[in-house]
């Protein structure tokens, strides 16, 4: 079983103690609904282990991670979703407002504010790519 901490709101999520809007599960994600979305579609995924941020990744969680990744996909399948028009990324250190590891997805970028094209801007020392965080757990082996 993955670990859990009970003071986390992602953890109580994923073990139905907090309401939430869930739109795909496996045995090792969840991908909830934003409940402060950015555009018409924002949506988490979320690890089922707790792990903090992605500064916390280490080369065990390689597989995990490329599982997080990889539901973009089945996400954006399910959902719709137009690839180019789609944003995916984390929060960096210390720019997390959850301290639970979890993935963005966010479409049609088109429709997201301007102060938050700001929040949300892809590769920038605040919200960086699935592949600078593949890159940095890599580094870490």
């Amino acid at each position: 079983m993955a670990t859990r901490l009970d003071d986390c709101i992602f953890c109580n999520i994923i073990d139905n103690k907090a309401p939430s809007e869930k739109i795909y599960e496996d045995d090792y994600v969840t991908c909830i609904k934003n409940i402060h979305p950015v555009s018409t579609h924002h949506y988490l995924i979320i690890p089922k282990e707790h792990i903090r941020n992605a500064k916390e990744l280490r080369a065990n969680n390689a597989e995990l991670y490329d599982k997080i990744v990889s539901t973009v996909n089945i996400i954006s399948e399910k959902q719709g979703l137009d690839p180019a028009a789609t944003c995916t990324g984390f929060h960096w250190p210390p720019f997390n407002t959850v301290h639970h590891l979890h993935l963005h997805v966010i479409s049609p970028t088109s429709n997201i504010s301007i102060i938050n094209k700001i929040v949300y801007k892809p590769n920038s020392s605040w919200f960086v790519s699935t592949d600078y965080v593949k890159s940095y757990l890599e580094g870490r082996k």
